[in-house]
């Protein structure tokens, strides 16, 4: 289905029955990640999911993609379609919206996952990366989408689920450089929001992976003990959904109840 805002599409899906949880996707996918994961939980809830901005089937809205912004688009399909509260799950920069979407709407949420994401704001090393990224992406675009795919991956899940990471990556292909670069940028510039976790009013659960290339699995779980959240810890990379797939799906559905 979609959505018109601010001039351009804004692509959702909205099936299933029950009370409302809200998938957002990471950086280079779109609402399709959620297929397998939607598949359970519409068994019992209604479940959206939506294409982020510059990704999927939605336009690109600027050349600068803040999580706030993304947050609002999120806040616009919610409204549109009358959801009054939901349980909300990011995936690594759906991660990052979630908590930007929690810090200016923390009523509509009756609680928040952060799968294989962070409140904390980027290192500067992590800046520099995504500042050189944006930089490479407009020369060499399908290899830097390629590695960056393969590099979410903990080694032995690319040759494990070598159809899914192709499948992935051919995914990841299908989102414009403009957005990729602006997404990379919101990500760069977006705050700490671990305040947003210590003070939430509502539970917050975070689904950490073991090997984690993209995630400390110290780091993460210190934040999550700091501000008093609820955490598992699962054996894999940062593609759970794909690498650990029935015991995530397990952890989500748990959540939800």
């Amino acid at each position: 289905m979609i959505l018109e805002h601010k001039g351009i599409p804004i692509f959702y899906q909205d099936e299933g029955k029950g009370s409302a949880v809200v998938l957002l996707h990471g950086f280079l996918e779109n609402s399709s990640m959620w297929n397998a994961v939607k598949e359970e939980l519409i068994k019992t809830r209604r479940v959206i999911t939506i294409d982020l901005l510059g990704h999927g089937k939605t336009e690109c809205l600027g050349y600068v993609h803040p999580m706030e912004m993304m947050a609002e688009t999120v806040h616009f399909v919610l409204k549109s379609i009358r959801i009054r509260r939901a349980f909300m799950i990011g995936h690594s920069m759906g991660g990052y919206v979630s908590l930007a979407f929690a810090e200016k709407y923390s009523s509509f949420l009756k609680g928040l996952c952060l799968m294989n994401s962070t409140a904390l704001a980027d290192s500067k090393e992590r800046q520099e990366l995504r500042a050189r990224a944006n930089k490479m992406v407009q020369t060499n675009f399908e290899n830097m989408v390629r590695m960056s795919v393969s590099n979410l991956f903990k080694p032995e899940s690319l040759n494990l689920f070598s159809k899914e990471v192709e499948l992935i990556k051919n995914e990841a292909l299908s989102t414009p450089v403009q957005g990729y670069i602006a997404a990379q940028e919101g990500m760069r510039i977006r705050p700490d929001r671990t305040s947003v976790v210590k003070n939430a009013s509502f539970p917050v659960f975070y689904i950490i992976a073991e090997e984690d290339p993209v995630l400390d699995l110290e780091t993460v779980v210190e934040e999550a003990q700091k501000n008093h959240a609820k955490y598992i810890v699962l054996e894999g990379g940062h593609m759970s959904h794909i690498e650990n797939k029935e015991k995530l799906i397990a952890s989500l559905i748990s959540f939800v109840k």
